[in-house]
């Protein structure tokens, strides 16, 4: 962890598969002039009643805390034109992207691939899944049972919602373009979030193994400090919005229906660059990563006060980097994806079958945990049958100097460190669980004889072959390697003084 934290100040001192590609096309040089750049939220608060997603079982909201947004940015070099989409939600899933993307094409003439939708993983927010309507339609009477009735589902009518908004968002943003200054930096903060898995005494690697627990040897990751922001300002110096890149998973327990912290993020930001601002939010590497410190000393923070210290810190840094960056243009814009067609890890058939013994009986009987794991395996045996490998995008936005660098994972910190390395861009934002959710991607050591943890276990939502993360980075490195970073705006030289100042070049006096 203390390399990364010195990677990211030296950043701050200097300013296996089968793939589908396609591509924006190059832009040889920046284009001359000013971005056009536009914002536009919509709202998709969920009804109180409906599924809120998280876990593997059902929950329901049951009072509103804030609302649940899309927020989109769209910018425009004159050539093209790119959209970036944060929605206040768990996950968003391929067939909601894909309606989305169509309609936005269709509507304002933005292809799909210079889309870019990401979830915060917002865990208060409305249901987008987990069981998607009619995914197990094809399996057995008892694999529909456990699907439907025992499992976190995503609602139709509220995915419908979800996909009208995001479209109309990033259209009324496409709509709002006018010609911007823009600046682009990396924030610092490392108190605002903690590495949830632990290496144990017992040689494994534990989830939140418990506040001070004396068995814990050291964090079992990383973290990843860098707040990174794009920031876009009329001609007339209001700040029209920005972009916020941090990693941490959206788990800060509002007491009702929320945004998570990124409500606060909001806040912090609006209250000191104008309560219009629309804040873009994309979740980085968080997979393992959380607002819980397991070895505070002292009583953790309590509801909705979690949520206030992530997203007023997060904030906070961000309007630091807000405040400082020099405003000019952002060139050229680009956009590149790439599908991945990764294989599925494989339960043994006589685990199978020991869970599919386990599932007829009551979770009371078997133990909740157990019961939830079996029926997690006999869902992940119906799934294969129906589609033994998934497809993965990774995708590429730029714009100018920075890079977006997306999967669809809940995806290991260290996976995005290692993305951020080998990026040849100056700044470079990870972004996990965009146009799409493929679950848990942990590292390979994370699933190695060493490793362990709740993000390590086999289920219906996280089952990919261990080398996927790996499989990521490359194909992200890959994509950002295909285009030319546009250069960070810099204030001009400053003049060479030739005469010191007259009331400075004097002598001390004494008396």
């Amino acid at each position: 962890m203390t390399c990364c934290y010195h990677w990211i100040i030296a950043l701050l001192c200097g300013a296996v598969c089968c793939t589908v590609f396609v591509s924006a096309g190059k832009t040889a040089e920046p284009a001359a002039g000013l971005l056009k750049v536009g914002f536009a939220e919509r709202e998709i608060t969920p009804e109180i009643g409906m599924e809120q997603p998280g876990g593997y079982g059902k929950a329901f909201h049951r009072v509103i805390h804030d609302p649940c947004k899309v927020r989109a940015a769209v910018f425009d070099d004159g050539k093209t034109r790119v959209a970036l989409v944060g929605i206040d939600a768990l996950v968003i899933c391929r067939p909601s992207v894909e309606k989305a993307r169509k309609a936005i094409q269709e509507k304002c003439g933005i292809p799909p691939y210079a889309v870019m939708i990401g979830a915060s993983h917002s865990h208060s927010s409305g249901p987008t899944g987990m069981v998607l309507p009619g995914q197990f339609d094809h399996a057995s009477p008892l694999v529909r049972s456990l699907a439907y009735e025992k499992s976190s589902c995503a609602d139709a009518r509220y995915l419908a919602l979800v996909e009208k908004q995001i479209a109309e968002a990033v259209c009324a943003a496409n709509d709002a373009r006018v010609e911007a200054h823009c600046g682009a930096g990396i924030g610092f903060e490392d108190k605002a979030a903690f590495n949830r898995r632990f290496r144990m005494t017992s040689g494994l690697s534990w989830t939140h193994p418990g506040q001070n627990n004396p068995d814990i040897i050291e964090p079992a990751g990383p973290i990843d400090p860098a707040v990174g922001v794009i920031g876009v300002w009329n001609k007339e110096g209001k700040c029209l919005g920005c972009v916020v890149n941090y990693a941490c998973h959206g788990t800060t327990g509002p007491s009702g229906t929320s945004a998570n912290w990124i409500y606060h993020l909001e806040n912090t930001i609006r209250g000191a660059m104008g309560k219009d601002a629309v804040v873009v939010f994309l979740q980085g590497a968080s997979g393992d990563v959380t607002q819980v410190d397991n070895r505070n000393p002292y009583v953790q923070p309590g509801q909705d006060r979690w949520g206030e210290i992530v997203g007023c810190r997060v904030g906070a840094e961000a309007v630091k980097v807000l405040a400082t960056v020099h405003r000019g243009t952002l060139a050229p814009l680009d956009a590149k994806t790439e599908v991945l067609h990764v294989k599925r890890r494989v339960p043994k058939p006589e685990r199978v079958k020991k869970c599919l013994e386990l599932v007829g009986q009551s979770p009371e009987k078997v133990g909740d945990t157990e019961w939830t794991f079996a029926k997690e395996i006999v869902l992940l045996d119906a799934l294969l049958a129906k589609e033994p490998t998934r497809d993965v995008e990774v995708q590429a936005i730029q714009i100018g100097p920075v890079v977006v660098l997306s999967n669809p994972a809940e995806y290991f910190c260290q996976l995005g460190l290692d993305i951020r390395a080998g990026s040849p861009f100056p700044i470079t934002f990870p972004v996990e669980l965009a146009n799409d959710c493929v679950g848990y991607v942990p590292t390979e050591e994370a699933l190695g004889p060493h490793g362990g943890g709740y993000e390590t276990r086999l289920t219906s939502y996280s089952n990919l072959e261990p080398t996927a993360g790996r499989q990521i980075v490359e194909a992200c490195l890959r994509l950002a390697r295909q285009m030319k970073p546009g250069a960070v705006p810099t204030p001009p030289k400053g003049l060479v003084a030739k005469t010191p100042w007259s009331y400075g070049n004097v002598p001390p006096e004494r008396e």
